[in-house]
């Protein structure tokens, strides 16, 4: 327990984000860095770059709901002040995706329609999975949720936005190297905590291993939805824009169809998943395939 005080202190938490990778940025990224002008310029990748980001800010506004629910569920002190941290942390990545929303040219009087038109109704629906249980005061099934299935493919997908990014797009790469290094904390916690406690309640693995996998359906649903229509990539071609040779997972994202890139993504999440959920104690339950 010592360990665990110490690694999700907000001691730790200060020196790791708000004075460590944090410090100098504005909204996660450096001043002054804008979106590129290719991007701004082309009503095609604009609103693709528009879809994509609501889902994360749809994505970002349950994990701060999930988190601060959690907060007095949580059976002791050190969890509760952790939680605090990850509030605090999930409250800012709603804010800096929001206002990458502004920056792409969402006016803000508009925001909540513009959320509400594009927000993928399966990423809704994996939202809502996640948040009963946190509404219920069940703290280890709501953490397993959030911090392990929630921000387990959070994780994952903000890994593959880099790689994509970080040759074409600085801004946007920056804000998402902040994310992933908070992410990478909370799933820490997720595994750190939760395994002493699943020993404690065995009666909760069915209830829990029925939520993983509601949740990972509507995760795989949201992925088909997201690159099956996605004309970024026709798009590009059609500027003459040489898509970046990044890898991810041994993959080169430069020549993969929309189509391999979300399997390459899907298979990567599920096994995570599957890894992080035997370590506590919990068993994979493979979700039926979105058709």
């Amino acid at each position: 327990m010592a360990d665990f005080l110490s690694a999700y202190s907000i001691q730790s938490w200060l020196e790791s984000a708000p004075q460590g990778y944090l410090e100098n940025t504005e909204h996660g990224h450096a001043r002054g860095e804008r979106e590129p002008a290719f991007l701004l310029e082309n009503d095609v990748l604009r609103e693709e770059n528009v879809k994509a980001t609501v889902q994360l800010v749809v994505g970002e506004r349950c994990a701060l709901s999930a988190s601060s629910g959690l907060i007095n569920a949580a059976p002791d002190e050190a969890s509760r002040r952790f939680l605090a941290t990850q509030t605090l942390d999930e409250a800012r990545h709603v804010e800096v995706f929001t206002h990458r929303l502004y920056d792409l040219g969402v006016q803000k009087s508009a925001l909540e329609d513009v959320i509400r038109t594009y927000a993928n109704p399966n990423l809704v629906k994996f939202a809502e999975v996640l948040l009963e249980k946190v509404d219920k005061k069940d703290f280890v099934a709501g953490v397993v949720g959030q911090n392990i299935v929630l921000e387990g493919m959070a994780f994952s997908v903000f890994e593959m936005m880099y790689a994509m990014n970080e040759p074409m797009n600085a801004k946007f790469a920056h804000t998402l190297a902040g994310t992933i290094a908070d992410e990478r904390r909370h799933v820490g916690f997720g595994e750190n905590r939760i395994g002493s406690l699943i020993k404690d309640h065995p009666e909760k693995k069915p209830a829990i291993e029925r939520m993983q996998k509601e949740m990972s359906y509507f995760m795989l649903a949201t992925f088909a939805d997201a690159f099956r229509g996605n004309r970024t990539v026709e798009e590009l071609k059609k500027l003459g824009v040489e898509r970046p040779h990044s890898s991810y997972q041994g993959a080169d994202l430069g020549v993969l169809s929309p189509e391999e890139m979300e399997h390459v993504l899907a298979d990567t999440v599920l096994h995570e998943f599957k890894t992080r959920l035997g370590r506590i104690g919990i068993e994979y339950q493979t979700p039926a395939t979105p058709s």
